[in-house]
């Protein structure tokens, strides 16, 4: 079961420093595209409860899931993390999601940092677009595991694990035609890595306490809104220790509720029942929680509720981050790894 624990260790400290004005000289030097144009121009097709062996001896299957095309679903170089739905109201709606994918190539190939899909489920067509972090008018790629991603108003929160969240805007999205092995502002011309599109950091909360950042979520159903955070333990390098998630209240502009000094501070916190956790999202008093197991074995859904013991689902192989659509009564992971990665849900 989920045990209350001392909500103090959890703060964030609001360091946005100059990135306003970068954001501002990359807005004067680069042509901005909506979020919609960017799905309007997606280039890739995601297929629709495609053949996968992502669900291992999972049944029954998920209730929806998605596949991502040959290149991405086999590439060695990237891995999916995180994962958030659009709310009815923002730029994104139920039909769109957000997926974070962190650079981990074979060998001593250079940083690429961090990219997001958004995908349409109404269209099946999803684009990446590369989050960067603006000097000036340059920006440079960010290397961060990017292990959950958090979708509120017009705000993607990208969890930064040791450091705390990294804010991005959906409108602020900007087009470049750069060649394939440069980033930023080379010879005049910008470049992303061959990405068409790039999406600079607008805001930065730093962890100022003693607490983690893996994975990062939105319940709705609490007043106010609330942001989940956790933290990932593993049993073989911290045996003993136990991870925790916390929630923290959100202002109507999407930030998070912070005093004069600028400090956020958890409202609720909570030792986590097990290792392992990928995601954690609450909804209507419900906890669920993502466990991965291993790169061939199925992961596990977690579900508590009332502080009754577990409720253990099995999940596909490689689950990560949660995120609820409560639009569609449905609850929705990635799964990470090589030839079997698919975006999915299940019901509440």
């Amino acid at each position: 079961m989920m045990t209350g624990t001392d909500p103090a260790p959890f703060h964030l400290r609001r360091d946005t420093g100059a990135l306003p004005q970068a954001v501002q000289a990359l807005a004067g030097a680069l042509p901005a595209r909506s979020l919609a144009a960017v799905l309007a121009d997606a280039n890739r097709s995601a297929v629709r409860k495609g053949a996968t062996s992502a669900f291992g001896t999972m049944s029954p299957k998920p209730a929806d899931w998605y596949c991502f095309q040959d290149g991405d679903d086999d590439t060695t170089d990237w891995y999916p993390q995180g994962v958030a739905c659009g709310a009815q109201g923002s730029h994104g709606d139920a039909h769109t999601f957000a997926i974070t994918w962190y650079w981990k190539p074979d060998g001593s190939a250079a940083e690429r940092g961090v990219r997001v899909s958004f995908l349409s489920t109404a269209t099946r067509k999803y684009r990446h677009v590369l989050l960067v972090e603006p000097k000036g008018a340059d920006y440079r790629a960010i290397n961060i595991h990017a292990g959950g991603v958090a979708w509120y108003g017009d705000l993607l929160y990208v969890a930064d694990t040791t450091r705390g969240m990294r804010v991005f805007d959906t409108r602020h999205i900007y087009e470049v035609k750069g060649d394939d092995d440069k980033i930023g502002l080379r010879g005049g011309k910008y470049h992303a890595f061959g990405y068409r599109y790039v999406m600079p950091q607008v805001d930065f909360w730093r962890g100022a306490g003693q607490a983690r950042f893996s994975f990062v979520a939105v319940d709705r159903s609490r007043s106010p809104h609330m942001l989940v955070s956790g933290e990932y333990v593993d049993p073989a390098s911290e045996p003993g220790q136990a991870g925790r998630v916390a929630r923290w209240p959100l202002g109507a502009d999407g930030a998070l509720s912070a005093g004069p000094d600028g400090i956020a501070q958890a409202a609720h916190a909570f030792t986590l029942p097990a290792a392992k956790i990928q995601g954690a999202v609450s909804n209507k008093g419900s906890w669920y929680l993502s466990q991965a197991a291993s790169s061939v074995k199925n992961g596990s859904l977690l579900v508590l509720t009332d502080g009754r013991p577990a409720e253990v689902r099995r999940f596909p192989v490689g689950p990560e981050d949660l995120t609820c659509c409560a639009e569609k009564k449905q609850l929705w992971s990635v799964t990470e790894f090589a030839g079997r990665r698919t975006v999915f849900a299940v019901p509440l």
